[in-house]
């Protein structure tokens, strides 16, 4: 058996790849985990976006007259229930490296070995995993510059493996279509928001370095939502990126192994700053300045075109996703933690280790941290990156209307309280 998981493609998918190698008829299925979408908004984009990419594995095995089975319920539960219909003798998937996913996993694990099952894993989602890149004493590195140059100087010692799982197809069980799961029976209904196209081509990795930090500009790869979900191989992404003169976009990618494994050694850190004093900061929390934060109705043009953006899209320029989550954290000493959570449930390209990572950095309290007193001015980031309005007029048209909220705080009077605030938390006062 494969269980597909955040792997969604058949092409150059390792553990499908190790699952096709072997001897029996593989049966693909995917596990619609009620544990997590018990948790969602029920017009959650992502759950329809899962679909269609296991109806374009669907559509690559009809050849071979072959589907993905879909389940709903609880892994073990499923897993106990297919035990007592199928003939296992092999569990395979890809290996993810969230705390709740390492915890499920192990639990499946001893569920198939009192069968007797063998359960095995394979990585899958990055180019290096864990241990794989530390000091040369074994620790992790906190610090991303060290961290990107072992990662480069690994990449380049010996070519990237790549699986040609889609070559071997014909292993799959054929005899009877597997179940199926729609929209509706797993209680959700449609959402309003489009599933991102990735732009993924040599002009937007070329350019990417003078162009990325302009979010009217459109020169992302909105490639995040596919790397997620592995509707993209990693391997395939970074191989055409390093092959590129430009490594830019190359360290974008490493940035996202770099939280990676940070997650890995720190899970606590899901819940708890990365540096644990600045746990100690007495934030305000005022939850009707934290809901015109959501709504983009902070009375700032750029913070809040980019929360209608994200409303809107499920999507955020990386420039952009700097500056509300600054001002949340640091106009409004709202705790990173409900950035990080709505962040969670709107972005299309949610992934644990990132967003975790990210909501630290600009909150200061996370490895390789932008310093407490990096405090970006919402009105100066405009004149430096949409001085013409082009991403404001968009996403916030009414921003030179009568009626445009008033900033809900004054920039100089933020500062100020941010830095006493920071301070007393850290015993610098």
């Amino acid at each position: 058996m494969f269980w597909f998981r955040r792997d969604l493609r058949i092409d150059d998918n390792h553990g499908f790849y190790k699952a096709l190698q072997g001897e029996n008829k593989v049966l693909p299925i995917f596990i619609f985990d009620s544990n997590i979408l018990e948790k969602l908004p029920k017009k959650d984009a992502r759950i329809e976006f899962i679909l269609s990419a296991l109806g374009a594995i669907d559509i690559a095995m009809k050849g071979n007259r072959s589907n993905v089975g879909i389940y709903h319920g609880t892994p073990e539960a499923i897993f106990k229930e297919i035990i007592q219909t199928w003939s296992i003798e092999k569990v395979i998937c890809n290996e993810d490296y969230e705390p709740y996913a390492v915890n499920r996993d192990q639990s499946v694990k001893l569920l198939l070995e009192k069968s007797g099952i063998v359960f095995e894993q394979y990585k899958d989602q990055v180019i290096f995993e864990k241990k794989e890149i530390t000091k040369d004493d074994g620790n992790p590195y906190k610090v991303y510059t060290p961290y990107s140059r072992k990662w480069l100087s690994r990449f380049y010692e010996k070519p990237i493996d790549n699986y040609p799982s889609e070559s071997m197809l014909e292993k799959c069980y054929n005899s009877t279509p597997l179940p199926k799961c729609s929209l509706s029976d797993l209680g959700f209904s449609q959402s309003d928001i489009p599933h991102p196209v990735p732009v993924f081509n040599d002009t937007i990795i070329d350019e990417y370095e003078a162009t990325r930090n302009f979010p009217s500009a459109n020169k992302t790869s909105r490639i995040g939502t596919s790397l997620r979900f592995g509707t993209i191989s990693i391997r395939k992404a970074v191989q055409k990126s390093a092959s590129r003169e430009n490594n830019t976009f190359l360290k974008e990618l490493i940035w996202r192994e770099f939280f990676m494994q940070i997650l890995w050694h720190f899970p606590h850190t899901v819940n708890d700053s990365f540096k644990p004093q600045y746990d100690q900061i007495e934030w305000i929390n005022n939850e009707k300045d934290f809901n015109k934060w959501c709504i983009g109705e902070t009375g700032y043009p750029l913070v809040d075109a980019g929360m209608r953006e994200l409303n809107n899209t499920g999507f955020m320029h990386n420039r952009v996703r700097m500056l509300v989550g600054s001002f949340l954290c640091k106009h409004l000493l709202i705790d990173w933690r409900w950035g990080e959570a709505y962040f969670a449930e709107k972005l299309f390209d949610y992934e644990m280790s990132s967003n975790v990572g990210n909501w630290q950095w600009v909150a200061g309290c996370g490895v390789d941290a932008a310093p407490y007193f990096r405090i970006f001015n919402p009105t100066e980031q405009i004149k430096k990156f949409d001085k013409e309005f082009n991403y404001i007029k968009k996403w916030a048209p009414n921003f030179q209307e009568f009626d445009y909220p008033k900033p809900i705080i004054d920039h100089k009077i933020a500062r100020e309280r941010c830095l006493l605030t920071y301070k007393k938390a850290l015993n610098r006062v």
